[in-house]
């Protein structure tokens, strides 16, 4: 499974050298906020592989479960998230209230390991751009998945020069207390600047077991079903990707699209049988926003 992975990819020090490694490497001026709920079984590789930033948050929406602990463990500050049920939502409420050490921001999710290589990359950052764009290797059953879809976010930027967009999705079921599936924008006065893309990797945890994926993907769907009905998307930092994304919202048979992108075009088919069960896994999920858009066009 990708947990067990993950652990062999980044083996954990043993408890008595923690501390002193911890202490000893956290240089690179950036702070990392991790937004979590019950993620016990993931947060410590994540954290683990984010000793070496300077300021390292856990942002917590009441985990039941050893989570808060976990990341205590880890020498990383956490703090509680109460959601008041309007904006900002989870990430733009921690640009605005965390008393966050640098103005340069990395947003990691729980599932998600930074590798060394994206973390040495980062360090010799210059910074010649408002915010940049991180790639994700997918983890799917067990195996990293080399070609196909990969996942691009612009987790990197400062908070000075991007924030996340208000979106009219709160009537809206599926994401609840977090931004969807959207990137922060540039802020007045900084339109002109530059949005990076870094070349290194990070490692994203897609799939933990069938009932969780079936389970999330269709709140989600349910969520981008709502956004494409009332055609709320904000607008992309990149000329390309709002074509691109325009495009392929417009298409007809979208999941057979979806699966051809994936393990043909992207080449998803070097995985072997992980990348064509991720690449129907991707069809799946845009037959489920299919059918949620049928559904809520029936009750209208």
């Amino acid at each position: 499974m990708a947990k067990v992975l993950v652990r062999v990819l980044l083996r954990r020090p043993k408890p008595q050298n923690r501390v002193v490694v911890v202490v000893l490497s956290k240089n690179i001026p950036v702070s990392v906020i991790v937004v979590t709920k019950n993620e016990e079984d993931r947060i410590g590789a994540c954290l683990e592989a984010l000793r070496g930033f300077d300021d390292v948050w856990v942002v917590d929406s009441g985990s039941g479960d050893r989570t808060c602990e976990i990341a205590l463990e880890h020498g990383v500050r956490v703090q509680s998230f109460v959601w008041d049920g309007g904006y900002p939502k989870k990430r733009q409420w921690c640009l605005d209230h965390l008393e966050l050490r640098y103005e340069r921001v990395f947003f990691v999710d729980a599932d998600e390991v930074v590798t060394q290589d994206l973390v040495d990359e980062i360090a010799a950052l210059n910074w010649a751009c408002a915010g940049y764009f991180v790639r994700g290797l997918y983890v799917f059953e067990g195996s990293v998945l080399r070609y196909g879809l990969r996942n691009n976010k612009l987790a990197l930027f400062d908070r000075g020069k991007m924030s996340f967009p208000v979106v009219d999705d709160l009537g809206l079921s599926g994401m609840g207390e977090i931004e969807g599936h959207y990137q922060p924008c540039r802020l007045s006065g900084f339109q002109r600047e530059n949005i990076g893309q870094l070349n290194e990797v990070l490692l994203h945890n897609a799939y933990d077991n069938a009932a969780a994926w079936q389970e999330r993907h269709l709140r989600y769907a349910q969520w981008e079903a709502g956004m494409d009905a009332k055609g709320i998307w904000p607008s992309e930092n990149s000329v390309l990707r709002r074509f691109l994304k325009c495009v392929f919202r417009a298409v007809p048979f979208r999941s057979f699209v979806a699966f051809l992108h994936s393990y043909i075009f992207k080449a998803g088919f070097l995985d072997g049988m992980a990348g064509y069960r991720f690449a129907c896994s991707r069809a799946s999920y845009y037959r489920m926003i299919s059918n949620a858009s049928k559904e809520m066009a029936s009750s209208i």
